[in-house]
């Protein structure tokens, strides 16, 4: 058999580009944050992860451009050996203290931040237990690990119970958690997952990428409990709240110590550009210093929230500012997805694998720098398509 095969047989996303209902790798010619261009086309974006509004802020944009003229464009190594900038060292000095936390390690995505940390602390004789909803990171530095990955029902006590009960004596275990998850906009009940960790002797690793800048005064939803003390690692995202690109991951030093001296996605991938570095040390700052923002953020979504259902949209388990259009049938969603982009609203179709069958949606995601009449408008829009497809 020949190995391109399946390359030449699949033509699934070629059908889909030719009916007019393909939704993926829009090309945005222009953004400024809450709006953008699609081939001359002007959208409202409620499709994105700028919680903040901060990839277009004065100072964000200033310190990436300044940090350029600094060192360059890159570190053209990795931080093992030459690509080592005193400047991120500087910045997880800054992440451990505002997480809480002893000591942090930034890698180049968020991505390698959960498969480097996973994949080197997660050994043969070792499990690992994922939420069914874990963002695929997570399941990916499974994979990578010697470990045994087993998975329990989403948010399900009762199944991560026995799951813990299933793992036979002798090895570690580590359960791992999105704490804000991405397509649901849920949180993780940390209130029970702790004391079953406690139980039965389990580490806990909550993936905060779409928390951290939101929950918890933007500390992330350890903090949002009360329990930040409890939870061993939290791994977060530059990529969102942060507005750059990379990832990092907090805890005890002798932890992170470890990983930094055995995670393969840090040692053997180039480090993170000082542009996104200075970027993502902005970004902190104003986070801190603005706290407005978050406030309006959480704001927004539970606004949207409330209008979403009233107007009859089936929001889900969302209490945050990732609201789900839960629509079930996989075309209608395609199809509510080309009408809302065809009267100026940009949202992301999710079909599975990204969820269960059965449970197509529609993601809607806010931003703090969203004014109120762009979030009157989408609802006008919602409310005219989602009556014309049949969804309300």
């Amino acid at each position: 058999m020949d190995l391109f095969e399946k390359c030449y047989n699949y033509t699934e996303a070629k059908e889909a580009i030719a009916e007019g209902y393909y939704p993926y790798f829009a090309p945005l010619e222009d953004t400024e944050g809450t709006e953008v261009t699609i081939r001359g086309h002007r959208l409202i974006m409620i499709g994105s992860n700028n919680y903040l509004g901060l990839t277009t802020h004065p100072q964000v944009r200033q310190a990436a451009i300044e940090a350029t003229k600094r060192y360059g464009t890159s570190c053209t190594g990795s931080r093992f050996l030459n690509g080592n900038l005193k400047m991120i060292e500087e910045l997880e000095e800054q992440l451990a203290h505002f997480m809480g936390k002893q000591a942090a390690l930034v890698f180049s995505t968020g991505f390698q931040a959960n498969l480097g940390t996973i994949a080197s602390l997660v050994g043969r004789r070792d499990f690992v237990l994922l939420d069914k909803e874990d963002h695929a990171s997570i399941v990916d530095g499974c994979r990578l690990s010697f470990g045994t990955l087993k998975r329990y029902q989403h948010n399900d006590m009762e199944s991560l119970q026995r799951t813990l009960e299933s793992c036979p004596p002798g090895g570690g275990k580590l359960v791992i958690v999105d704490g804000v998850f991405s397509m649901g906009g849920d949180l993780a009940n940390l209130p029970e997952i702790i004391p079953l960790c406690q139980q039965y002797q389990a580490r806990l690793m909550v993936d905060d990428a779409h928390s951290v800048g939101v929950m918890g005064g933007g500390r992330g939803t350890a903090v949002h409990f009360g329990l930040n003390q409890q939870v061993d690692l939290i791994m977060g995202t530059f990529s969102k709240s942060f507005a750059s690109l990379g990832g990092f991951i907090v805890g005890d030093e002798p932890i992170i110590h470890y990983i930094r001296h055995h995670a393969r996605s840090l040692i053997f991938s180039a480090s993170i550009p000082p542009a996104n570095t200075a970027a993502a040390m902005a970004a902190l700052q104003i986070m801190q210093n603005e706290p407005e923002r978050i406030e309006r953020v959480l704001a927004i979504g539970d606004r949207m929230r409330r209008e979403f259902r009233r107007l009859g949209f089936n929001t889900g388990d969302s209490i945050t500012p990732i609201i789900p259009i839960i629509i079930g049938e996989r075309m209608r969603t395609f199809h509510m997805w080309r009408r809302l982009y065809d009267e100026g609203v940009y949202v992301n179709p999710i079909i599975e694998p990204a969820v269960p069958p059965g449970m197509s949606l529609l993601r809607t995601s806010y931003m703090a720098t969203h004014t109120d009449q762009q979030m009157d408008r989408v609802l006008e829009i919602f409310a005219q398509v989602g009556r014309e497809v049949g969804v309300i």
